[in-house]
This record gives C-alpha cells, structure tokens and sequence, in this order.
C-alpha cells in the first residue's frame, strides 16, 4: 500500500522548505502569477485525498496546477520532499482540542480521536512511515500538543515519548486495517457480511470444528457479534481502552 516515506528527500532543502527560509511562502518567479510553495502542496493533498497515493504524481500536480512539470520543480525539487511538505501542512491544520483542564485519560483519549480524524480526512498519511518524520512546523505543533496530554504524570521524557509513540502507533495501525478492509469491499463488490455469507458453504465443507474448537467457537462467536471478520470501531475502542488501562499502571507505580 505505501507508496513512500517521509524524510527520503534532500534533507537540506526539506528544511528550508518545510520553515520556508525563502520568505512569501516560497513564491518565486514565472509564468504563473500567485503560484506558490503553499499552493503547490495544497494541490499535491487534493489529488492524494481523491486518488490516493498512487495518483500522487508531479506531472499530476503541474495539470491540476495548470502548468508545466518544469515549472513545479522550481517550486518543490521532487515527489520526496513534496510529501514531506504535505505531511507537515496536514499536521499543522488538524485541529487540537484545548484538553488542558481535563483528567489525564480524557487528554489521550483526545489525541488518538485527534490522529484517527486525521486519517480519515486524510487516508494516505496513515499509509506513509514516518520512522524519519518532516521536522516541520507542523510536526512540531502536532508533538508539542499531544505531549501535554502525558506531562504531569510523574513519567519521565522518554517514557512519555515512548507513550505517545505507543499510542500513536496503535491508532495508525487500526487506520490501515480499516483501509484494507474498505478496499477488500470495494475490490470484491461486497461488505465484509456478504463476503463470509458467499464462502459459508465452502468452509463449513473443509474446516472440521472437533480439530480447531477453540477457532470455530471463538471465531464464530467474533463473526457473529461483528457482522465480519473484523471490526474497526471494536478495534479502536477495545485497544484503546487496554493502552489506557497499562499507562494507568505505569503511572500508579510512578507515584509509589
């Protein structure tokens, strides 16, 4: 599914263009009046939320942009840095609840719904590893924020790194099953339901229930209470709720 990374580019000019060192939002000189560095991304994000990916190419950008390859690349050098820009402009302008009055599980409770928006309104981020993320200002703000929500916690700084890490990981994870499972539906025209219901004659024929009892009552059991065999909304709140349940054990014992 991934189609790229982050931090691929030059990391030189990634910089420079990530804190727009050049001033005006990166605008520089040619046919096309008003063009910019913003307005490059922009465009870049509209085509990745409408195609994904895979659609995500600068000869695209240049069309949707109205101008030529040639001239894109006096804008941004390549397709690398490009999506680092665009991971930086979508962390930037998610929103970010003002959780600083609530009880510390309200706080990263917050932070996950706040990455899963994301993903949502932006399918292709969860599908870019960021293990070398764009060290933007968006990155920045985004890291800034979601941190408070461990700080007062009698964690150390690597231990509430490593939380939100932690926590941050699992929501992305679920994000990519939940495009896996969407793309399963679309690519076979069925739902999950429709899809076991069509191959139920086959395996009640093969799979023999006294050789795995374990697999057939639990797996049935599971089937029957999510209509498939996977659940996003179970899986997201189910994981959620146990990350909650371990950091409270590591801060209870912080406190002893």
């Amino acid at each position: 599914m991934t189609k790229g990374r982050s931090g691929a580019g030059d990391p030189a000019r990634t910089l420079e263009l990530l804190w727009r060192e050049s001033g005006q939002g990166g605008r520089r000189r040619g046919p096309k009046q008003g063009l910019s560095v913003d307005a490059v991304v922009r465009a870049a994000i509209e085509l990745a939320d409408s195609g994904g990916l895979d659609a995500l190419t600068m000869r695209g950008v240049a069309q949707q942009l109205g101008v030529t390859p040639m001239t894109l690349y006096t804008y941004v050098p390549g397709k690398a840095e490009l999506l680092a820009l665009m991971l930086d402009s979508a962390y930037l302008r998610m929103p970010r609840t003002d959780h600083s009055a609530a009880p510390w599980r309200a706080r990263v409770e917050a932070v996950a719904h706040e990455n899963r928006d994301l993903f949502r309104r932006h399918h292709w981020v969860a599908t870019v590893p960021t293990t070398r993320p764009p060290l933007g200002p968006g990155l920045m703000a985004k890291y800034e924020h979601e941190l408070a929500a461990f700080d007062g916690l009698g964690l150390d700084d690597v231990e509430m790194d490593a939380a939100l890490t932690f926590l941050l990981g699992f929501v992305q994870s679920v994000a990519r099953a939940d495009l896996d499972t969407q793309a399963a539906a679309r690519d076979s025209a069925m739902s999950d339901e429709q899809w076991w219901a069509a191959n139920a004659p086959l395996l009640a024929r093969v799979f023999d229930p006294a050789r795995f009892p374990l697999a057939a009552r639990v797996g049935s059991a599971a089937g029957e209470a999510h209509q498939g065999a996977y659940n996003p909304e179970h899986a997201f709140s189910f994981g959620l709720q146990r990350i909650l349940d371990g950091l409270t054990q590591l801060i209870a014992s912080r406190s002893r």
